[in-house]
């Protein structure tokens, strides 16, 4: 794959957050788990996310889903450091972690996926009985 390849991705992903009302336009979108049973799904709210993050409404994004929101900046930095790579020839960081610290990053991103998952049942549930 060509190295620009995912900067061109993550910037017609969020152009197309930024400029096209998604989730207006298409009729049927939205979460089929929480139609069904009335529980989001860990992935509620990326779609707000990503429209509010591409509008510069982090605190906005924040309230939707964490975790997803920290996703969306460092895919902005990702592109942000492709770009300076691509042009100006910057460095590409390496990590290089060892075995414990790979099963603590593990342990970590099941942790956080937890407790962000509390979050969105908890924030989208108290949107409803508002």
């Amino acid at each position: 794959m060509n190295r620009g390849m995912p900067t061109l991705i993550g910037v017609v992903g969020f152009s197309i957050a930024r400029w096209i009302p998604i989730a207006t336009l298409i009729p049927f979108w939205g979460c089929g788990i929480r139609k069904m049973t009335g529980v989001p799904c860990p992935g509620c709210g990326l779609t707000r996310v990503a429209d509010r993050f591409a509008h510069f409404h982090f605190v906005g994004a924040l309230k939707a889903n964490p975790l997803g929101t920290v996703a969306a900046a460092l895919f902005a930095a990702c592109i942000v450091l492709s770009v300076g790579h691509l042009l100006f020839k910057l460095p590409v960081p390496e990590l290089e972690l060892t075995d414990r610290e790979w099963r603590r990053v593990r342990w970590g991103a099941v942790g956080l996926f937890a407790v962000n998952y509390a979050w969105v049942i908890f924030a989208h549930t108290q949107l409803h009985w508002r």
